[in-house]
């Protein structure tokens, strides 16, 4: 059967100009995940249009090759970027969410990538190969049997992805609610003495912080001085490694003396000094734990336009990650950002470290904070890996599932 027969491209959605709608933009797009990061609403002017139900791939290059796509699910009636292509079943012989798992399998993609035109780095996507595609699709049970399996374990992401949101904010209202606001347990009855709260330290960043060095990017390939292998945190990666997208990370080679020097440990905060996006800025972070190290199973280390930061005292570091994420959603870390000539944005990291200060309760109270966020955050992690857990068996049986390797 030929594709086009069963399945529309962008079909047609009528949407009024300057009215509010849900609005998708790339960025905002997972190449892991079913559904969307986050669904912005914006007043419509142009651009491609979906409805519940829909499958939604970017078209362009690099996009399509990552894998960036989603599921229209609690969405409505939307609009995102003319770089993507909308699919939708002609009628009720193909199950809307089967065909979202079908738009996932190699010989689709491999398919849009091969007929892919235009300049280099701005290819995209030639619909005439939906014209000669041959597909053979089960009967509608069998689709929804297949679907439903899948679903299970993109559900389970989801929910976990969710309880992960929510357990940061958690940590993050804490952290404002302690060291911003200074409602900490005992704030009644602690004297205040110029700003700080009796017994705590007013500290610079710097007086805190150990050492900072900067990463490496490594070799795609082994070479004489570079043959060993590690993973490279980018600041792209620091969104996502608490969330289910740690394995995504490149795989590269060092030197020995170059990963000595550089690798992660329990503790460390990965710290964005320098990158190019609009929506994203810099100064994102991540605290690395014990089990997400495990769970990449080799050295890791961050790439050059990030830090490693590493506290002077191992108690400070739940603490002063905290802190980098407050300033950061604050504001504060903004005022550090300069363009360069290039255009990509540089951080004034050392700047930051010396100029900026912190406040550090008593040796009590930080192990009482120490002890309720830092359980937020191992909880995190196992989610983290569970997701990955997840992701790992749907991928694994999604192509069994769609070749009929294995019956449902």
């Amino acid at each position: 059967m030929r594709f086009l027969d069963y399945v529309s491209i962008n079909p047609k959605i009528s949407l009024e100009k300057e009215r509010i709608y849900p609005f998708v933009e790339m960025g905002d797009v997972s190449t892991s995940f079913r559904n969307p990061d986050k669904v912005e609403y914006k007043s419509f002017d142009s651009g491609v249009k979906f409805a519940d139900g829909d499958t939604v791939i970017a078209r362009i290059t690099p996009c399509l090759q990552n894998g960036k796509r989603f599921y229209c699910k609690n969405i409505g009636k939307g609009f995102g970027s003319t770089e993507y292509l909308v699919f939708r079943p002609k009628d009720s012989s193909v199950d809307n969410l089967y065909l979202y798992y079908f738009m996932n399998t190699d010989f689709i993609k491999e398919s849009m990538v091969r007929s892919m035109v235009g300049a280099t780095g701005r290819q995209r996507v030639n619909n005439d190969v939906f014209s000669r595609l041959d597909v053979t699709f089960p009967n509608i049970e069998i689709q929804r049997r297949i679907a439903e399996i899948l679903s299970t374990y993109d559900d389970l992401i989801e929910n976990n992805r969710k309880q992960i949101k929510l357990l940061e904010e958690a940590a993050q209202r804490l952290y404002k609610e302690w060291f911003v606001d200074l409602r900490f347990p005992g704030h009644e009855t602690t004297p205040i003495v110029d700003g700080v709260p009796e017994g705590w330290r007013s500290l610079y960043l710097q007086e805190i912080v150990g050492y900072e060095i900067g990463g490496g990017w490594g070799e795609e390939t082994p070479t004489e001085k570079c043959d060993y292998p590690a993973y490279v945190i980018r600041g792209t990666d620091l969104s996502g490694i608490t969330h289910g997208s740690a394995l995504t990370i490149p795989f590269r080679y060092h030197s020995k003396h170059n990963l000595d020097a550089r690798t992660l440990t329990d503790g460390d905060i990965v710290f964005e000094v320098s990158g190019g996006s609009k929506t994203e800025g810099v100064a994102r972070t991540a605290l690395i734990r014990s089990a997400m190290l495990e769970l990449w199973q080799y050295p890791v280390m961050c790439a050059s336009f990030c830090k490693l930061i590493r506290a002077k005292n191992t108690k400070h570091s739940q603490v002063l990650f905290d802190a980098f994420r407050y300033m950061r959603a604050s504001g504060k870390t903004s005022e550090y950002d300069k363009k360069s000539a290039s255009s990509i944005v540089n951080y004034r990291w050392k700047d930051f470290l010396s100029n900026e200060s912190i406040l550090m309760p008593t040796d009590e109270l930080l192990e009482i904070y120490n002890s309720i966020v830092g359980n937020m955050y191992q909880m995190i992690v196992q989610k983290s890996i569970t997701i990955e857990k997840a992701k790992e068996a749907r991928d694994r049986l999604l192509p069994k599932l769609m070749s009929g390797e294995i019956e449902v």
